[in-house]
């Protein structure tokens, strides 16, 4: 996904390589994070974001239909609170 070769990788992830911004952009893109939270400056102890994180966790646990069936809940809870 980031066009480097797995050698490059290892580096990084062992921390023997540093990672230009470019790369660290791409790392948060692929990981859907934002880069102050990979370069740990990010406040983790925010509940919402944490709270968040955990309903992603249980949400990839779903099977299709489940998922499906929640996302339409929460299209319809959007709706009510639009009409509110």
């Amino acid at each position: 996904m980031l066009s480097k070769h797995r050698p490059t990788i290892s580096e990084i992830e062992a921390g023997r390589r540093r990672v230009s911004a470019d790369e660290l952009a791409m790392f948060a893109d692929i990981y859907e994070v934002s880069p102050a939270w990979l370069l740990g400056r990010e406040d983790e102890s925010d509940e919402f974001n944490e709270r968040v994180r955990l309903a992603a966790r249980e949400l990839a646990k779903l099977r299709a239909e489940d998922l499906d069936r929640v996302l339409s809940l929460l299209s319809s809870m959007r709706e009510a609170t639009r009409h509110q």
